[in-house]
């Protein structure tokens, strides 16, 4: 056994116990942070105009501090750019994560002193706990890679901006420096296709033991490892044992990774943010991601039916319930407050707090009532291709409007890695799951006011050249898995098969 294993099982074992005995105070600790948060911001410009000095309970802040995202957080942003301090937490943010907004154009998401912890250390934990429970700590002898975002960094009012994880790979530890790939060099490459070029060039021939990235562009490197060598990635990486990802639900993803892989590896599954990272995957046993309850964030949820009204009910980590979905929202010692980050969770448990990533508020198909989340497409293409016996390399779902004499229906734009050979009764077998899964769905269908959903096959590496005609090829982009319009659908058109 090598020293950086040897060291790391004691190490692993003192941070475990330490998250299995917060996994006790979760609520406690929840509470404990939102007052330190509040205490903090009463010396802050957000705090002063929001009446923090009047505010000593959640009660009382959820009537002071209204729900929000962040184009009515620009022009807090817009004076710390103008170089003003204290705006929405003491002093000036340390980095602005830069990330892509549908509405909001670029988006600047601070990052301060007081947050560079959460994200930093969170990562660390994912392993520790992975190392702890398994015994397995020879994958820090090896080499692993983390395909990310450059990490070169402009300025934005003076100060280091960039994507998120750009930016945490200036905060890897020393000791992980020697055994990390690619270079830096190679990560500064903008352009992903040469990037995945280089990082081949590096990583073959190199004792792989670790691949962290978004599940569809860890495919693409092994797709290109496998047209340079003609070999399964166990064979080209023999000692390869643990894949990290996130970002995107992995099962839909799953079967053709591990078929490229060639052999089954163990998984940890993250869920990081640019404003915050929310939970990880503590256990190989239990279902869900721990949810990071001690981690400067406080967090509150919006039952799903919720939210789009005017003034939803929110509630703290106490009042949850298992098996309903929320959107969710932090508040957190990055100066964010009431914001809306997006994300649709629905609790498995609550002994401890762990979750699944249901979808994205923005993402779902409601255009004849059917309110569709990305959860339950996911989970109908995967059971109709467990049925079909077929492989997808990706999708998405988009409604199709209906003309002349066309009735309106759900259009699912498929890449698939091996087609079925019955096309109608796989097209018919994922309209009768979602019409089980959606009863919304299955109503409009029964009622005959949507026609069966159609497929539209699209050509290989389809999905690819979208992303790449978008200039949001590779890091860490990904394709919406469903839509409320049509605008992915009618530029997807260009690579149907014909």
């Amino acid at each position: 056994m090598k020293i950086k294993s040897f060291l790391a099982k004691p190490f692993a074992s003192y941070i475990y116990k330490g998250i299995r005995k917060s996994m006790e105070t979760a609520v406690d600790d929840q509470e404990a942070i939102l007052h330190s948060l509040i205490k903090t911001g009463r010396t802050t410009e957000f705090g002063k105009e929001t009446g923090f000095k009047d505010v000593n309970t959640y009660e009382e802040f959820r009537q002071a501090v209204s729900v929000r995202d962040y184009e009515q957080m620009r022009t807090y942003i817009d004076r710390i750019i103008e170089g003003k301090h204290n705006v929405l937490w003491k002093g000036k943010p340390i980095y602005f994560a830069k990330t892509s907004g549908t509405t909001s154009g670029t988006k600047y998401i601070p990052i301060t002193k007081d947050s560079i912890p959460n994200h930093i250390n969170s990562a660390r934990n994912a392993l520790l706990c992975y190392m702890a429970e398994t015994g397995n700590t020879r994958f820090a002898d090896g080499k692993m890679i983390f395909l990310s975002g450059s990490p070169e960094l402009e300025r934005k009012g003076g100060i280091p901006t960039g994507r998120l994880s750009g930016i945490v790979n200036h905060h890897v530890p020393r000791y992980l420096r020697t055994n990390q790939l690619p270079t830096y060099e190679t990560n500064c490459i903008e352009d992903w296709e040469t990037k995945i070029g280089k990082i081949a060039d590096e990583t073959l021939g190199q004792n792989m033991t670790l691949i962290s990235g978004i599940p569809p562009w860890v495919q693409m490197y092994f797709d290109l490892l496998s047209e340079r060598t003609g070999k399964k990635i166990k064979d080209v990486f023999p000692d390869f044992s643990v894949m990290v990802y996130g970002g995107v639900n992995f099962e839909p993803y799953k079967a053709k990774l591990t078929e490229s892989i060639g052999k089954d590896v163990d998984g940890i599954e993250t869920f990081p943010a640019s404003e915050g990272f929310i939970a990880f995957q503590d256990s190989r046993e239990a279902e869900g991601l721990l949810l990071n309850t001690n981690s400067g964030i406080f967090f509150e949820f919006i039952p799903a039916a919720e939210i789009f009204n005017e003034s939803p009910t929110r509630l703290s980590l106490k009042d949850i319930k298992t098996g309903e979905n929320y959107a969710l929202l932090i508040n957190s010692n990055a100066g964010l407050w009431g914001y809306n980050i997006g994300d649709m969770v629905k609790f498995v448990s609550t002994k401890p707090y762990r979750l699944l990533v249901t979808g994205r508020t923005k993402h779902f198909i409601s255009a004849f009532g059917e309110h569709v989340i990305g959860e339950e497409v996911e989970y109908t293409m995967m059971k109709a291709a467990e049925h079909s016996g077929i492989s997808i390399t990706e999708f998405t779902v988009a409604p199709y409007f209906g003309k002349s004499e066309n009735q309106p229906c759900h259009e699912w734009y498929v890449e698939f890695e091996k087609a079925p050979d019955d096309m109608h009764g796989f097209t018919l077998k994922l309209d009768e799951i979602l019409q089980e899964k959606n009863s919304y769905y299955g109503d409009l269908r029964r009622g005959n006011i949507l026609a069966p959903l159609r497929i539209v096959q699209l050509q290989k590496n389809g999905f690819i050249d979208y992303m790449k005609s978008i200039g949001k090829l590779g890091g860490q982009n990904k394709v919406p898995r469903l839509s409320n319009d049509r605008k992915i659908a009618d530029e997807l058109i260009k690579w149907k098969v014909n």
